[in-house]
């Protein structure tokens, strides 16, 4: 394992559908920017270097999009995913925002106060929404510097939801002061969003409409320019437009990954994991703790607990699909609600999967919640199918969940987490990775201070 390398575009491309899911898109929603933005980069001259920025700051554009979902749940008593979804097709008119508003809160308590609440971010910006989108951006750049990439990258996803005319979010820069590759992305993604629900008709009519406000208006003539030529379209809804996108990646040579890469990678997007929740924040570093320090006490080589490493810092990446007023909701979740939560799993292993060097995480990631007596999901898998890894990280997963705070109860302590644990040995949990956690953590500071 040691030494291998990837192009880092593969890997992007593929961890992009997972911000896809957390900001309620279609699947692709970032691939398909990518491809809008970088055709409208090249024709506006942009160099390779720059090209490249682009293409990495729309294919990471909404990094920071987790940061925000708890906060739309509590403000609005919506599911965060089709909240967002939907928000980002009403202009600001009464009709969109009447329709918008009674098909998410339907005749529930409390109507009235959400309609106002929701007009008042439209109309004039309130500071609600100003410091969500805030804490978005920021978030969304300094995760974007985590993972090696440029300063121009960076500012991008900083300026994303800025407006031409200075009436966005969270700064109100207005004009050339706006990042390029900021408005190159938020024109794309406008673009990729109502051609998806509505078509090209409607993507044009939709950016034509805002140029000038939205938009600079000269990127908006060159899109319609590049929309005009034979194909542009076609290719846009190719099943085939993955691998065109990863083909077409700028630059002279392939940018690779490698091993401190892949780690750092990792590192990043466990951050928009676990920003997710508030309940899940640093789960998945601890998570990586844990299981380090249970796989060092089994003499586990150290290639063999880098691989664990990630994927305990990738586990959860399909609660980035998860509606928060599931994540978050303080009481026993309902049938209906039990079964999205459980998907969560299957979406890990769904976007690991497609990355070569997370195999080993998108087992781990798909198996988590799987018990030794077949009682686990989503699968059912039985004691002789599930690998010693996958049973480390889902111990050491069970161990943090119980010892942090979770909506419905406060922590526990070690010593009660331990017992837990030790009751389910052999029926839920391996003993084995019980008893290294336990003589792991007998020798460090955390059983003193705990």
């Amino acid at each position: 394992m040691t030494g291998i390398q990837i192009r880092l575009a593969e890997i992007i491309e593929a961890l992009s559908k997972a911000l896809d899911m957390t900001e309620g898109q279609p699947e692709g929603h970032c691939i398909r920017c990518c491809y809008i933005g970088t055709h409208i980069g090249r024709e506006i001259g942009l160099n390779e270097e720059q090209l490249r920025d682009l293409y990495y700051t729309l294919l990471l554009k909404d990094l920071g999009c987790s940061s925000n979902a708890a906060r739309i749940c509590e403000l609005y008593l919506a599911d965060d995913l089709s909240f967002k979804r939907d928000f980002k097709l009403v202009d600001g008119s009464l009709s969109q925002v009447l329709r918008f508003v009674i098909g998410h809160t339907g005749m529930q308590a409390r109507l009235a106060e959400r309609f106002r609440g929701i007009l008042n971010i439209l109309q004039n910006g309130g500071t609600f929404a100003t410091e969500l989108i805030q804490t978005r951006c920021q978030r969304g750049a300094e995760i974007a510097r985590q993972m090696r990439f440029s300063e121009s990258v960076a500012q991008g996803i900083l300026g994303l939801d800025e407006h031409w005319n200075g009436g966005g979010k969270p700064n109100g820069i207005a004009g050339e002061e706006l990042p390029l590759f900021s408005r190159i992305a938020l024109l794309a993604q406008v673009i990729d969003i109502f051609h998806v629900s509505g078509g090209r008709d409607s993507a044009l009519q939709e950016i034509t409409k805002r140029k000038g406000e939205w938009f600079d208006p000269d990127l908006v003539e060159t899109f319609v320019q590049i929309s005009a030529r034979s194909g542009f379209w076609d290719v846009l809804g190719s099943p085939d437009l993955e691998a065109i996108v990863l083909e077409s990646e700028p630059g002279q040579q392939a940018i690779m990954a490698d091993e401190d890469y892949l780690d750092d990678i990792a590192a990043g997007f466990a951050k928009v994991i676990d920003a997710k929740s508030p309940y899940t924040s640093g789960h998945s570093d601890r998570v990586a703790l844990f299981s380090d320090l249970i796989a060092e006490e089994m003499g586990v080589d150290f290639d063999g607990r880098r691989l664990l490493k990630r994927a305990a810092l990738l586990h959860d990446i399909g609660k980035l699909g998860i509606s928060n007023s599931v994540l978050d909701k303080p009481g026993k979740l309902d049938e209906e609600e039990w079964g999205q939560m459980k998907r969560h799993s299957e979406f890990s292993e769904q976007i690991l999967s497609t990355i070569g060097a997370f195999q080993s995480a998108a087992i781990i990631g798909g198996a988590h919640h799987e018990r030794l007596d077949g009682k686990g999901y989503p699968r059912g898998l039985e004691a002789q199918d599930i690998s010693m890894d996958v049973r480390i990280v889902s111990t050491a997963d069970v161990f943090d969940a119980l010892t942090a705070d979770r909506p419905y109860r406060a922590a526990m302590s070690i010593e009660t987490a331990l017992a837990i644990l030790r009751e389910g040995a052999g029926t839920a949990h391996d003993p084995i990775c019980i008893a290294a956690l336990e003589r792991a953590l007998a020798r460090t500071p955390l059983q003193q201070v705990a």
